[in-house]
């Protein structure tokens, strides 16, 4: 071996030492560049450089490049995705506790929200997933979902009897339209946009900047404030990935994730006015709504979902939070 070769192969050596734990962690979301919970977690990968000095950073791949949320989910826990952004409905049937902040009518409001999810209640729930897989590092905002739909307006419970209503891929979704008297039928947001286009579905139900940034109010005119669920979106974090890494790289993605989320809400609160501004001068009709009239309907929803006693004492301590 020459000189020249041995010097390559020991800089050679020494930069993969130095770069052996180095980690750019890929992690994964449904939506555009510029929207909130894309920006969070950039925002999340530029904090967990600086708290673990340029050691590790997150790379996000989002307009579902890696997949549909059902999928992605099932490669976090397997750990060959090492971070998703998702709603927290496809959760459900994986972590029991997550359908509780997905319960129709459950937050007072925004405020309210936030206060359970930052809390106790709110980190019990995402512990709750370690058994199944995922370390559960935080909550983004989702707004409050409404129905939009393509031929006529909603204004009461009535008005929903017999549509067929796009939703998530989550049994309480499907029971939650279904105890509105529509006809829920689940599949991947991306394939809403032309179901709703070509009449295979009447309406779907979304908050105000997905509603916009999927283009969605191009063909569902009319946007009915039922204001049904503020189910959150959630961070997670496969557990095989975290279980391989040192309790200080541990300690940095969780403070890295806390972090984001005031950055997510601010531009959240901002995204929200800009979304309903542009889908109102584009045409899109807002309509207030009986509210009292679907949160009776519930009742049905909350006895199947709420069998368990600790679910419904959990639903009562939210309930019970100031």
């Amino acid at each position: 071996m020459t000189h020249t070769i041995r010097t390559l192969a020991a800089a050679l050596a020494l930069a993969a030492l130095g770069t052996a734990h180095a980690t750019e962690f890929r992690s994964t979301d449904i939506h555009p560049d510029d929207y909130p919970t894309v920006l969070a977690v950039k925002q999340m990968g530029q904090t967990l450089s600086k708290l673990t000095n340029g050691k590790h950073s997150i790379k996000v791949f989002n307009n579902g490049a890696l997949g549909a949320e059902k999928d992605t989910i099932e490669q976090t826990k397997i750990g060959a995705i090492p971070m998703t952004r998702v709603n927290i409905a496809p959760m459900n049937n994986i972590c029991p506790a997550t359908v509780v902040p997905t319960m129709p009518f459950l937050f007072r409001s925004k405020e309210h929200m936030r206060a359970v999810l930052d809390g106790p209640i709110g980190e019990e729930i995402l512990k709750s997933c370690e058994a199944q897989g995922f370390i559960g590092l935080a909550y983004y905002d989702s707004g409050a979902r409404s129905m939009y739909t393509v031929k006529k307006p909603i204004k009461t419970l009535a008005d929903a009897k017999g549509l067929k209503v796009r939703v998530q891929q989550s049994d309480l979704w499907v029971a939650l339209l279904e105890a509105m008297g529509a006809n829920a039928t689940p599949m991947p947001f991306g394939e809403v946009y032309t179901a709703l286009k070509t009449g295979l579905v009447d309406g779907a139900e979304n908050n105000y900047p997905s509603y916009e940034s999927s283009r969605h109010f191009e063909v569902a005119k009319y946007y009915s404030k039922t204001e049904h669920s503020m189910a959150p979106e959630v961070l997670l974090f496969s557990k095989r990935v975290f279980d391989t890494l040192s309790p200080d790289d541990q300690k940095a993605i969780r403070q890295a994730a806390k972090e984001s989320v005031p950055f997510m809400r601010k531009l959240w609160d901002e995204r929200e006015e800009k979304s309903l501004a542009t889908v109102k001068a584009a045409g899109a009709q807002i309509i207030e709504v009986d509210k009292a009239s679907f949160q009776a309907a519930m009742k049905p929803v909350y006895d199947k979902f709420l069998a368990d006693p600790k679910l419904r004492d959990l639903v009562k301590r939210i309930q019970d939070t100031k």
